[in-house]
C-alpha cells in the first residue's frame, strides 16, 4: 500500500482520513464524480444481501429436532453473526463510491484587459450653436460623449477642443467621473479666436497618443465645418496619425438648409442657410483608416457614438486554471479496512456458531 496517501490526507483535508464525516451526505454531495454510474450500485447492495438471505434460508441444511416450546429461548448473542454481512456492504459500498472517483475542481479564472487609448476632439467654435440640434449642437454633442465614456472600462480618454486654435483640455486618464466634469463645463467661448482649426486640433490629439503605451490608438474628431484657422494642414495631420497607427474617425454634425440661430432683436427665430463641406472630414478619416460619419440629428449621432463604441473595445484576454483534486483513495482505504475486518470475523464464531 502506498503510505503517501496517508501523509497527502493529514496535510491537506479539513478532516482527517478516517473521520466519520467522509461518509455525511453533504459530504457526499459536495463531490464531483467522474464514473457517477457506479454509484447507483449502493442501492442493490441490500437487495443483494436480502436476496442472498432468502437462497441460504431456501437451500440450506436442515435437521429436524423436536423440542417443547418452553425450551426455545431467543438470545440477542444470535444477532452478532449479521456484523460480518455489515462490513462487507461496508467494503461493497467504499469501492464503488472509489470507482465512481470523487473529486473536487477548484478553478480560477485570470482576466486582463489593454485597454485603448482615445482622444475626443470637439469643435466648440460659434456655429456649434446653431440649433437644428436639442438644445443647439454643443449640446447634443457634449451629450453623446458623456455617455460614450460612461461605457468605456479599462481605456484611457483625453479631450480636445477648438474652434480658431485648439486646446487640451485633459490628458489620457482612466478617471471617468473628472472627464464627465470637464465636458460639462465646456462653453463655446473657452477660446476666444473663432475659426475652425481642425488640423491644429489633430496635431494636439496625436501628441497626446504618440506617449502612450496601448498597442490601440484612436481619435474621435467631431466638427460642423471646414478647416479655416490653423497653422496646420488637416491633411498633413492626417499623416500624421497614420504614421503613428492612430485611427481617426470624424463626425460631421448639422443639417443643410435653412437653420435654426438664435433670436432677432424681436424675440424671433433667426435662420441661416448652412451647406456643411464634407470633403475634409471625408480625407482625413480615409487617411487614418477610420470612417467618416454624417449626423443630421441627436439620434443619428447617438447611434454613431454606439457603432464607434462598438468598434473599439478593449481586448479581454483569460486564462483558465483548474485544479482538480481525487479522494477516491479514502474511500479504497476504508473499503480495504472493512474487507480485512471481514475476514477476521468471517473466521470467528460469528459466523458459524450462531445460527438459528
Amino acid at each position: 500500500m502506498n503510505f503517501e496517501i496517508f501523509d497527502n490526507l493529514f496535510k491537506t483535508d479539513s478532516f482527517n482520513w478516517f473521520s466519520t464525516l467522509w461518509f455525511k451526505l453533504e459530504t457526499l454531495k459536495s463531490f464531483t464524480y467522474e464514473n457517477p454510474l457506479f454509484l447507483y450500485g449502493i442501492v442493490a447492495i441490500p437487495l443483494l444481501f436480502l436476496l442472498r438471505w432468502l437462497l441460504h434460508i431456501a437451500f440450506r441444511d436442515k435437521l429436524d429436532f423436536a423440542f417443547p416450546n418452553k425450551n426455545i429461548k431467543t438470545s440477542w448473542v444470535a444477532w452478532l453473526r449479521f456484523i460480518p454481512d455489515i462490513f462487507m456492504a461496508c467494503f461493497i459500498g467504499c469501492i464503488l463510491i472509489a470507482l465512481a472517483r470523487p473529486q473536487k475542481t477548484n478553478e480560477k479564472v485570470e482576466q486582463w484587459t489593454e485597454g485603448i487609448d482615445i482622444m475626443l476632439l470637439l469643435d466648440i467654435s460659434e456655429s456649434m450653436l446653431i440649433e437644428d440640434f436639442t438644445p443647439n449642437r454643443l449640446e447634443a454633442a457634449k451629450k453623446v460623449a458623456k455617455n460614450f465614456i460612461k461605457g468605456r472600462n479599462h481605456d484611457r480618454i483625453g479631450i480636445v477642443i477648438f474652434s480658431g486654435e485648439a486646446y487640451s483640455l485633459s490628458p489620457l486618464t482612466t478617471d471617468y467621473k473628472l472627464l464627465q466634469a470637464y465636458i460639462e463645463e465646456i462653453k463655446y467661448d473657452l477660446i476666444r479666436k473663432g475659426g475652425t482649426a481642425i488640423g491644429s486640433s489633430l496635431a494636439v490629439g496625436i501628441n497626446r497618443l504618440r506617449e502612450g503605451t496601448s498597442k490601440s490608438k484612436v481619435i474621435i474628431l467631431l466638427s460642423d465645418g471646414d478647416n479655416t484657422a490653423g497653422n496646420i494642414d488637416p491633411m498633413t495631420a492626417a499623416e500624421l496619425a497614420h504614421a503613428y497607427n492612430i485611427k481617426v474617425y470624424t463626425i460631421a454634425v448639422g443639417k443643410d438648409g435653412a437653420v435654426p440661430f438664435g433670436k432677432d432683436p424681436f424675440g424671433n427665430t433667426r435662420y441661416l442657410d448652412n451647406a456643411l463641406d464634407e470633403t475634409t472630414l471625408r480625407k482625413i478619416a480615409s487617411i487614418g483608416e477610420g470612417k467618416f460619419y454624417r449626423a443630421s440629428s441627436d439620434k443619428a449621432l447617438k447611434n454613431i457614438f454606439s457603432i464607434i463604441d462598438k468598434y473599439e473595445k478593449a481586448e479581454i484576454k483569460e486564462t483558465r486554471y483548474k485544479d482538480t483534486k481525487d479522494y477516491y483513495e479514502i474511500y479504497l482505504i476504508w473499503g480495504i479496512i472493512s474487507f480485512l475486518i471481514w475476514l477476521v470475523l468471517k473466521l470467528s464464531f460469528l459466523s458459524n456458531a450462531l445460527e438459528d
